[in-house]
Protein backbone atom coordinates (compact mmCIF):
# COMPACT_ATOMS: atom_id res chain seq x y z
CA UNK A 1 0.00 0.00 0.00
CA UNK A 2 1.33 3.46 -0.89
CA UNK A 3 2.23 5.62 2.10
CA UNK A 4 0.09 8.68 2.75
CA UNK A 5 1.89 12.04 2.50
CA UNK A 6 0.70 14.78 4.84
CA UNK A 7 -0.42 18.09 3.28
CA UNK A 8 2.37 19.93 5.14
CA UNK A 9 5.02 17.55 3.81
CA UNK A 10 3.52 17.69 0.31
CA UNK A 11 3.61 21.50 0.38
CA UNK A 12 7.21 21.44 1.57
CA UNK A 13 8.10 19.02 -1.24
CA UNK A 14 6.47 21.26 -3.85
CA UNK A 15 8.29 24.33 -2.48
CA UNK A 16 11.57 22.40 -2.65
CA UNK A 17 10.97 21.37 -6.26
CA UNK A 18 9.92 24.97 -7.08
CA UNK A 19 13.17 26.28 -5.57
CA UNK A 20 15.29 23.76 -7.48
CA UNK A 21 13.49 24.55 -10.75
CA UNK A 22 14.23 28.24 -10.31
CA UNK A 23 17.85 27.70 -9.35
CA UNK A 24 17.33 29.07 -5.86
CA UNK A 25 15.85 32.33 -7.14
CA UNK A 26 12.29 31.65 -6.00
CA UNK A 27 12.17 35.00 -4.15
CA UNK A 28 12.38 36.67 -7.58
CA UNK A 29 9.16 34.98 -8.70
CA UNK A 30 5.61 35.39 -7.40
CA UNK A 31 2.89 32.72 -7.40
CA UNK A 32 -0.51 34.35 -7.94
CA UNK A 33 -4.02 32.89 -8.26
CA UNK A 34 -5.24 32.57 -11.84
CA UNK A 35 -8.28 34.55 -10.71
CA UNK A 36 -5.98 37.60 -10.48
CA UNK A 37 -6.44 38.07 -14.21
CA UNK A 38 -10.23 38.20 -14.04
CA UNK A 39 -12.12 41.55 -13.72
CA UNK A 40 -13.78 42.36 -10.41
CA UNK A 41 -17.54 42.77 -10.35
CA UNK A 42 -17.72 44.77 -7.10
CA UNK A 43 -15.76 47.64 -5.60
CA UNK A 44 -13.32 46.61 -2.91
CA UNK A 45 -13.77 48.36 0.43
CA UNK A 46 -10.04 48.49 1.06
CA UNK A 47 -9.03 52.10 1.68
CA UNK A 48 -5.72 53.78 0.95
CA UNK A 49 -3.26 54.71 3.66
CA UNK A 50 -3.71 57.84 5.79
CA UNK A 51 -2.43 61.01 4.13
CA UNK A 52 -2.28 63.67 6.88
CA UNK A 53 -1.83 67.32 5.93
CA UNK A 54 -2.39 66.61 2.25
CA UNK A 55 -5.31 67.35 -0.07
CA UNK A 56 -6.37 63.90 -1.17
CA UNK A 57 -9.30 62.51 -3.18
CA UNK A 58 -10.17 58.91 -4.12
CA UNK A 59 -9.17 57.74 -7.58
CA UNK A 60 -10.62 54.84 -9.58
CA UNK A 61 -10.65 53.20 -12.99
CA UNK A 62 -13.30 54.79 -15.18
CA UNK A 63 -14.76 51.45 -16.27
CA UNK A 64 -14.67 49.83 -12.82
CA UNK A 65 -17.35 49.39 -10.16
CA UNK A 66 -15.77 52.01 -7.85
CA UNK A 67 -17.09 54.91 -9.98
CA UNK A 68 -20.75 55.68 -9.14
CA UNK A 69 -21.25 57.57 -12.40
CA UNK A 70 -18.86 55.48 -14.44
CA UNK A 71 -19.10 55.01 -18.17
CA UNK A 72 -21.14 52.05 -19.37
CA UNK A 73 -19.44 49.24 -21.25
CA UNK A 74 -15.73 48.57 -20.95
CA UNK A 75 -13.97 48.50 -24.34
CA UNK A 76 -12.20 45.33 -25.41
CA UNK A 77 -8.47 45.06 -24.80
CA UNK A 78 -7.88 45.41 -28.53
CA UNK A 79 -9.86 48.67 -28.64
CA UNK A 80 -8.16 50.05 -25.53
CA UNK A 81 -4.77 49.28 -27.04
CA UNK A 82 -5.71 50.81 -30.38
CA UNK A 83 -6.48 54.08 -28.60
CA UNK A 84 -3.39 53.63 -26.46
CA UNK A 85 -1.11 53.20 -29.47
CA UNK A 86 -2.50 56.35 -31.09
CA UNK A 87 -1.97 58.35 -27.90
CA UNK A 88 1.57 57.05 -27.46
CA UNK A 89 2.43 57.85 -31.08
CA UNK A 90 1.24 61.41 -30.59
CA UNK A 91 3.19 61.92 -27.37
CA UNK A 92 6.36 60.64 -29.03
CA UNK A 93 5.79 62.92 -32.02
CA UNK A 94 5.26 65.88 -29.72
CA UNK A 95 8.36 64.98 -27.70
CA UNK A 96 10.25 65.00 -30.99
CA UNK A 97 8.72 68.39 -31.94
CA UNK A 98 6.81 66.85 -34.85
CA UNK A 99 3.30 68.11 -34.09
CA UNK A 100 0.65 69.11 -36.56
CA UNK A 101 -2.54 71.15 -36.54
CA UNK A 102 -5.94 69.82 -37.52
CA UNK A 103 -8.71 71.90 -39.00
CA UNK A 104 -12.13 71.89 -37.36
CA UNK A 105 -14.74 73.74 -39.37
CA UNK A 106 -13.99 77.44 -39.41
CA UNK A 107 -11.44 77.21 -36.59
CA UNK A 108 -7.95 75.79 -36.48
CA UNK A 109 -7.09 74.30 -33.11
CA UNK A 110 -4.25 72.03 -32.01
CA UNK A 111 -4.18 68.27 -31.83
CA UNK A 112 -3.55 67.80 -28.15
CA UNK A 113 -3.81 64.07 -27.38
CA UNK A 114 -2.95 61.11 -29.53
CA UNK A 115 -6.39 59.62 -30.10
CA UNK A 116 -8.96 61.09 -27.77
CA UNK A 117 -9.89 61.53 -24.16
CA UNK A 118 -11.35 58.04 -24.50
CA UNK A 119 -7.79 56.75 -24.17
CA UNK A 120 -7.70 57.96 -20.55
CA UNK A 121 -8.58 55.45 -17.84
CA UNK A 122 -8.62 56.97 -14.33
CA UNK A 123 -11.07 59.41 -12.75
CA UNK A 124 -11.57 61.43 -9.57
CA UNK A 125 -14.73 63.08 -8.26
CA UNK A 126 -14.45 66.75 -7.35
CA UNK A 127 -16.75 69.64 -6.53
CA UNK A 128 -16.87 72.77 -8.66
CA UNK A 129 -18.61 76.03 -7.84
CA UNK A 130 -20.26 77.47 -4.72
CA UNK A 131 -22.16 75.49 -3.61
CA UNK A 132 -20.01 72.68 -5.09
CA UNK A 133 -21.48 70.50 -7.84
CA UNK A 134 -20.07 66.97 -8.03
CA UNK A 135 -18.17 66.25 -11.23
CA UNK A 136 -16.33 63.04 -12.16
CA UNK A 137 -13.36 63.95 -14.34
CA UNK A 138 -10.57 62.08 -16.07
CA UNK A 139 -7.05 62.73 -14.78
CA UNK A 140 -4.19 63.25 -17.20
CA UNK A 141 -0.51 64.01 -16.65
CA UNK A 142 -0.23 64.47 -20.41
CA UNK A 143 -2.39 67.60 -20.59
CA UNK A 144 -2.75 70.87 -18.70
CA UNK A 145 -6.01 72.75 -19.27
CA UNK A 146 -8.88 71.36 -17.18
CA UNK A 147 -12.49 71.61 -18.36
CA UNK A 148 -16.04 70.50 -17.63
CA UNK A 149 -19.27 70.73 -19.57
CA UNK A 150 -21.34 73.74 -18.57
CA UNK A 151 -25.07 74.49 -18.72
CA UNK A 152 -26.95 75.62 -20.68
CA UNK A 153 -25.91 72.99 -23.18
CA UNK A 154 -28.38 71.05 -25.32
CA UNK A 155 -27.89 67.61 -26.86
CA UNK A 156 -26.54 69.14 -30.06
CA UNK A 157 -23.81 70.96 -28.16
CA UNK A 158 -22.90 68.55 -25.35
CA UNK A 159 -22.69 64.80 -24.92
CA UNK A 160 -24.78 63.12 -22.18
CA UNK A 161 -23.17 62.72 -18.75
CA UNK A 162 -24.49 60.99 -15.64
CA UNK A 163 -23.74 63.81 -13.17
CA UNK A 164 -25.69 67.08 -13.41
CA UNK A 165 -24.14 69.67 -15.69
CA UNK A 166 -22.29 72.45 -13.89
CA UNK A 167 -24.41 75.60 -14.18
CA UNK A 168 -22.22 78.69 -13.66
CA UNK A 169 -25.29 80.91 -13.15
CA UNK A 170 -25.99 79.07 -9.89
CA UNK A 171 -22.50 79.55 -8.45
CA UNK A 172 -21.54 82.62 -6.41
CA UNK A 173 -17.83 82.23 -7.22
CA UNK A 174 -17.87 81.76 -11.01
CA UNK A 175 -16.10 84.43 -13.07
CA UNK A 176 -15.48 84.38 -16.85
CA UNK A 177 -12.06 85.69 -17.92
CA UNK A 178 -12.10 88.74 -20.23
CA UNK A 179 -10.39 88.39 -23.60
CA UNK A 180 -8.07 91.34 -22.98
CA UNK A 181 -6.38 89.87 -19.90
CA UNK A 182 -2.87 88.41 -19.62
CA UNK A 183 -4.42 85.13 -18.47
CA UNK A 184 -6.24 84.85 -21.78
CA UNK A 185 -3.23 85.86 -23.84
CA UNK A 186 -1.16 83.19 -22.06
CA UNK A 187 -3.33 80.48 -23.63
CA UNK A 188 -1.69 81.20 -26.99
CA UNK A 189 1.67 80.00 -25.72
CA UNK A 190 0.26 76.55 -25.01
CA UNK A 191 -2.05 76.47 -28.05
CA UNK A 192 -5.33 76.54 -26.14
CA UNK A 193 -6.67 79.94 -27.18
CA UNK A 194 -9.73 80.32 -29.36
CA UNK A 195 -9.76 84.11 -29.60
CA UNK A 196 -12.54 86.28 -28.25
CA UNK A 197 -15.99 84.76 -27.93
CA UNK A 198 -19.28 86.39 -28.89
CA UNK A 199 -20.28 86.31 -25.22
CA UNK A 200 -19.71 89.42 -23.13
CA UNK A 201 -19.65 90.31 -19.45
CA UNK A 202 -20.34 93.95 -18.68
CA UNK A 203 -19.51 94.82 -22.28
CA UNK A 204 -16.12 93.05 -22.28
CA UNK A 205 -15.64 90.19 -24.73
CA UNK A 206 -14.80 86.90 -23.01
CA UNK A 207 -11.81 84.62 -23.47
CA UNK A 208 -12.37 81.50 -25.56
CA UNK A 209 -10.51 78.21 -25.25
CA UNK A 210 -10.41 75.26 -27.66
CA UNK A 211 -8.95 71.77 -27.58
CA UNK A 212 -9.14 69.28 -30.41
CA UNK A 213 -8.16 65.66 -29.88
CA UNK A 214 -6.67 63.41 -32.52
CA UNK A 215 -9.98 61.76 -33.40
CA UNK A 216 -11.59 65.19 -33.97
CA UNK A 217 -13.36 65.30 -30.61
CA UNK A 218 -13.52 69.00 -29.71
CA UNK A 219 -14.29 71.06 -26.63
CA UNK A 220 -14.70 74.83 -26.81
CA UNK A 221 -16.10 77.40 -24.43
CA UNK A 222 -15.19 80.25 -22.09
CA UNK A 223 -12.00 80.30 -20.09
CA UNK A 224 -13.10 81.01 -16.50
CA UNK A 225 -12.24 80.88 -12.82
CA UNK A 226 -14.08 79.00 -10.12
CA UNK A 227 -13.69 77.35 -6.71
CA UNK A 228 -12.57 73.73 -6.97
CA UNK A 229 -13.34 71.56 -3.95
CA UNK A 230 -11.03 68.57 -3.51
CA UNK A 231 -12.56 67.24 -0.30
CA UNK A 232 -14.59 68.51 2.62
CA UNK A 233 -11.72 70.53 4.05
CA UNK A 234 -9.71 71.62 1.00
CA UNK A 235 -10.62 73.89 -1.88
CA UNK A 236 -8.78 75.88 -4.55
CA UNK A 237 -10.00 79.43 -5.12
CA UNK A 238 -9.86 81.15 -8.50
CA UNK A 239 -9.03 77.94 -10.33
CA UNK A 240 -8.75 78.60 -14.08
CA UNK A 241 -10.56 76.08 -16.27
CA UNK A 242 -12.55 75.71 -19.46
CA UNK A 243 -16.33 76.04 -19.10
CA UNK A 244 -17.32 73.94 -22.10
CA UNK A 245 -20.35 75.01 -24.12
CA UNK A 246 -19.73 72.97 -27.27
CA UNK A 247 -18.41 69.43 -27.18
CA UNK A 248 -18.70 67.09 -30.13
CA UNK A 249 -17.05 63.86 -31.10
CA UNK A 250 -16.82 60.33 -29.64
CA UNK A 251 -16.95 61.27 -25.96
CA UNK A 252 -17.99 58.95 -23.13
CA UNK A 253 -20.15 59.80 -20.11
CA UNK A 254 -17.52 61.50 -17.98
CA UNK A 255 -17.88 65.14 -16.95
CA UNK A 256 -14.58 66.64 -18.07
CA UNK A 257 -10.84 66.48 -17.55
CA UNK A 258 -8.33 67.46 -14.86
CA UNK A 259 -4.95 68.45 -16.30
CA UNK A 260 -1.94 67.43 -14.18
CA UNK A 261 0.86 68.34 -16.59
CA UNK A 262 3.65 70.81 -15.91
CA UNK A 263 2.50 73.82 -17.99
CA UNK A 264 1.02 76.95 -16.34
CA UNK A 265 -2.64 76.01 -16.99
CA UNK A 266 -2.50 72.76 -14.99
CA UNK A 267 -3.89 72.23 -11.49
CA UNK A 268 -0.35 71.45 -10.31
CA UNK A 269 1.05 74.79 -11.53
CA UNK A 270 -1.96 76.80 -10.35
CA UNK A 271 -1.59 75.47 -6.80
CA UNK A 272 2.23 75.66 -6.66
CA UNK A 273 2.19 78.55 -4.17
CA UNK A 274 0.40 76.29 -1.69
CA UNK A 275 1.69 72.81 -2.55
CA UNK A 276 5.06 73.63 -4.11
CA UNK A 277 4.30 72.08 -7.50
CA UNK A 278 4.10 68.67 -5.85
CA UNK A 279 1.44 66.01 -6.30
CA UNK A 280 1.12 62.26 -6.17
CA UNK A 281 -1.26 59.48 -7.11
CA UNK A 282 -1.62 55.76 -6.64
CA UNK A 283 -3.31 53.75 -9.38
CA UNK A 284 -5.07 50.73 -7.86
CA UNK A 285 -4.09 47.16 -8.81
CA UNK A 286 -7.49 46.36 -10.32
CA UNK A 287 -10.48 48.22 -11.71
CA UNK A 288 -12.44 47.07 -8.65
CA UNK A 289 -10.25 48.81 -6.09
CA UNK A 290 -9.50 52.44 -5.23
CA UNK A 291 -6.40 54.60 -5.22
CA UNK A 292 -5.90 58.31 -4.56
CA UNK A 293 -4.79 61.64 -6.02
CA UNK A 294 -3.05 64.05 -3.65
CA UNK A 295 -1.70 67.58 -3.82
CA UNK A 296 1.40 68.29 -1.73
CA UNK A 297 4.21 66.18 -0.34
CA UNK A 298 4.31 64.37 3.02
CA UNK A 299 5.29 66.97 5.62
CA UNK A 300 6.93 64.65 8.07
CA UNK A 301 9.00 62.22 6.03
CA UNK A 302 9.59 60.83 2.57
CA UNK A 303 11.71 57.97 3.88
CA UNK A 304 9.43 55.39 2.27
CA UNK A 305 10.05 56.81 -1.21
CA UNK A 306 12.82 56.03 -3.66
CA UNK A 307 13.71 59.09 -5.75
CA UNK A 308 15.15 59.67 -9.20
CA UNK A 309 15.83 62.96 -11.03
CA UNK A 310 13.00 64.33 -13.18
CA UNK A 311 13.08 66.90 -15.96
CA UNK A 312 10.91 68.41 -18.66
CA UNK A 313 11.69 68.00 -22.34
CA UNK A 314 12.09 71.76 -22.77
CA UNK A 315 10.52 75.01 -21.53
CA UNK A 316 8.20 74.83 -24.55
CA UNK A 317 7.20 71.25 -23.67
CA UNK A 318 6.66 71.63 -19.94
CA UNK A 319 3.66 69.29 -19.90
CA UNK A 320 5.51 65.98 -19.79
CA UNK A 321 7.47 64.53 -16.86
CA UNK A 322 10.66 62.76 -17.96
CA UNK A 323 12.96 60.35 -16.09
CA UNK A 324 16.00 58.35 -17.21
CA UNK A 325 15.73 54.58 -17.23
CA UNK A 326 19.12 52.87 -16.91
CA UNK A 327 18.29 49.17 -16.63
CA UNK A 328 15.70 46.39 -16.40
CA UNK A 329 15.80 43.07 -14.58
CA UNK A 330 13.62 39.97 -14.93
CA UNK A 331 13.50 37.34 -12.20
CA UNK A 332 16.37 39.06 -10.39
CA UNK A 333 18.71 39.03 -13.41
CA UNK A 334 19.77 42.32 -14.95
CA UNK A 335 19.33 42.47 -18.72
CA UNK A 336 22.28 43.29 -20.97
CA UNK A 337 21.08 46.59 -22.44
CA UNK A 338 23.55 49.33 -23.50
CA UNK A 339 22.88 52.49 -21.42
CA UNK A 340 22.84 54.60 -24.59
CA UNK A 341 19.54 52.92 -25.56
CA UNK A 342 17.77 54.93 -22.83
CA UNK A 343 19.46 58.28 -23.59
CA UNK A 344 16.27 59.98 -24.85
CA UNK A 345 14.49 59.48 -21.53
CA UNK A 346 11.12 58.00 -20.53
CA UNK A 347 7.93 60.06 -20.19
CA UNK A 348 5.78 59.00 -17.22
CA UNK A 349 2.16 59.16 -18.39
CA UNK A 350 -1.02 58.36 -16.47
CA UNK A 351 -3.04 58.07 -19.69
CA UNK A 352 -0.90 55.59 -21.62
CA UNK A 353 -1.63 51.95 -20.77
CA UNK A 354 1.33 49.99 -22.16
CA UNK A 355 4.96 50.96 -21.56
CA UNK A 356 6.82 51.67 -24.79
CA UNK A 357 10.51 50.77 -24.63
CA UNK A 358 13.28 51.48 -27.12
CA UNK A 359 13.53 48.61 -29.61
CA UNK A 360 16.72 47.07 -28.20
CA UNK A 361 15.52 47.21 -24.60
CA UNK A 362 12.19 45.58 -25.42
CA UNK A 363 13.83 42.77 -27.37
CA UNK A 364 15.96 41.89 -24.34
CA UNK A 365 12.97 42.10 -21.97
CA UNK A 366 10.75 39.95 -24.19
CA UNK A 367 13.38 37.21 -24.52
CA UNK A 368 14.00 37.05 -20.77
CA UNK A 369 10.33 37.17 -19.82
CA UNK A 370 9.30 34.49 -22.32
CA UNK A 371 12.10 32.26 -21.04
CA UNK A 372 10.93 32.71 -17.44
CA UNK A 373 7.31 31.95 -18.46
CA UNK A 374 8.12 29.02 -20.77
CA UNK A 375 5.86 26.64 -18.84
CA UNK A 376 2.75 28.47 -20.12
CA UNK A 377 1.46 28.38 -23.71
CA UNK A 378 2.40 31.53 -25.60
CA UNK A 379 -0.42 32.88 -27.75
CA UNK A 380 0.32 34.07 -31.30
CA UNK A 381 0.71 37.84 -31.75
CA UNK A 382 -2.67 39.46 -32.28
CA UNK A 383 -4.16 42.65 -33.63
CA UNK A 384 -3.87 44.32 -30.22
CA UNK A 385 -0.16 44.85 -30.88
CA UNK A 386 1.15 42.79 -27.96
CA UNK A 387 3.34 39.80 -28.78
CA UNK A 388 3.83 38.20 -25.34
CA UNK A 389 0.42 36.94 -24.24
CA UNK A 390 -0.33 33.71 -22.39
CA UNK A 391 -3.09 31.13 -22.09
CA UNK A 392 -3.54 30.38 -18.38
CA UNK A 393 -6.60 28.16 -18.87
CA UNK A 394 -6.60 25.19 -16.52
CA UNK A 395 -4.11 26.73 -14.08
CA UNK A 396 -5.24 27.45 -10.53
CA UNK A 397 -2.13 29.57 -9.99
CA UNK A 398 0.50 31.24 -12.15
CA UNK A 399 4.19 31.83 -11.39
CA UNK A 400 5.29 35.24 -12.65
CA UNK A 401 8.85 36.63 -12.56
CA UNK A 402 9.43 39.96 -10.84
CA UNK A 403 10.28 42.81 -13.19
CA UNK A 404 12.27 45.76 -11.85
CA UNK A 405 13.10 49.12 -13.44
CA UNK A 406 16.29 50.94 -12.48
CA UNK A 407 16.48 54.71 -12.90
CA UNK A 408 19.27 57.26 -12.78
CA UNK A 409 20.77 57.57 -9.33
CA UNK A 410 20.53 53.81 -8.82
CA UNK A 411 16.85 53.79 -7.84
CA UNK A 412 15.36 50.35 -8.49
CA UNK A 413 11.59 49.90 -8.42
CA UNK A 414 9.96 46.47 -8.29
CA UNK A 415 6.73 46.43 -10.29
CA UNK A 416 3.66 44.94 -8.63
CA UNK A 417 3.04 41.30 -9.60
CA UNK A 418 0.91 40.54 -11.49
CA UNK A 419 -0.99 43.86 -11.77
CA UNK A 420 2.04 45.95 -12.71
CA UNK A 421 3.52 43.46 -15.17
CA UNK A 422 0.63 41.77 -17.00
CA UNK A 423 -2.61 43.13 -18.45
CA UNK A 424 -5.22 40.46 -19.29
CA UNK A 425 -2.45 37.86 -19.53
CA UNK A 426 -0.16 39.96 -21.75
CA UNK A 427 3.20 41.52 -20.90
CA UNK A 428 2.45 45.23 -20.44
CA UNK A 429 5.36 46.41 -22.59
CA UNK A 430 5.85 46.97 -26.29
CA UNK A 431 8.81 47.91 -28.43
CA UNK A 432 9.11 51.16 -30.33
CA UNK A 433 10.33 51.13 -33.91
CA UNK A 434 13.85 52.30 -33.00
CA UNK A 435 16.13 53.38 -30.19
CA UNK A 436 16.10 56.99 -31.31
CA UNK A 437 13.10 58.44 -29.48
CA UNK A 438 11.70 58.88 -25.99
CA UNK A 439 9.86 55.98 -24.41
CA UNK A 440 6.75 56.07 -22.23
CA UNK A 441 6.12 54.45 -18.85
CA UNK A 442 2.47 53.45 -18.96
CA UNK A 443 -0.08 53.20 -16.18
CA UNK A 444 -0.01 49.40 -15.82
CA UNK A 445 3.58 49.56 -14.56
CA UNK A 446 2.54 52.30 -12.12
CA UNK A 447 -0.16 50.29 -10.33
CA UNK A 448 0.02 50.13 -6.49
CA UNK A 449 2.96 52.57 -6.47
CA UNK A 450 2.56 56.08 -5.11
CA UNK A 451 4.28 58.31 -7.65
CA UNK A 452 5.31 61.60 -6.06
CA UNK A 453 6.05 64.30 -8.65
CA UNK A 454 8.12 67.10 -7.12
CA UNK A 455 8.72 69.77 -9.76
CA UNK A 456 10.33 72.11 -7.22
CA UNK A 457 13.09 69.62 -6.43
CA UNK A 458 13.15 68.07 -9.88
CA UNK A 459 12.46 64.50 -8.79
CA UNK A 460 9.97 61.65 -8.91
CA UNK A 461 9.51 59.38 -5.90
CA UNK A 462 8.18 55.82 -5.82
CA UNK A 463 6.52 54.25 -2.74
CA UNK A 464 5.56 50.61 -3.06
CA UNK A 465 2.31 49.07 -1.86
CA UNK A 466 0.56 52.42 -1.45
CA UNK A 467 -2.90 51.32 -2.63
Amino acid sequence: MAAMVSPVLWCALLCCLYSVALGGKEHNFVVVPASSFEPEAACSTSVTSELPNRASVPLAHRHGPCVPSGASGKPSLAERLRRDRARANYIIRKASARTKTLSAGDASVPTFLGDSVDSLEYVVTLGIGTPPVQQTVLIDTGSDLSWVQCAPCNSAQCYPQKDPLFDPSKSSTFAPIPCSTDACKALSADSYDNGCTNATDGGASLCGYAIEYGNHAVTTGVYSTETLTLNAGVSVSNFSFGCGSNQHGPYDKFDGLLGLGGAPESLVSQTSSVYGGTFSYCLPPTSGSAGFLTLGAPRNSTADFLFTPMRHLSPELATFYVVTLTGISVGGTALDIPPAVFSKGMIIDSGTVITGLPKTAYAALRTAFQSAMSQYPLLPPSENGLDTCYNFTGNSSVTVPKVALTFSGGTTVDLSVPSGVLVEGCLAFRGESSDGSSGIIGNVNQRTLELLYDSGRGSVGFRSGAC
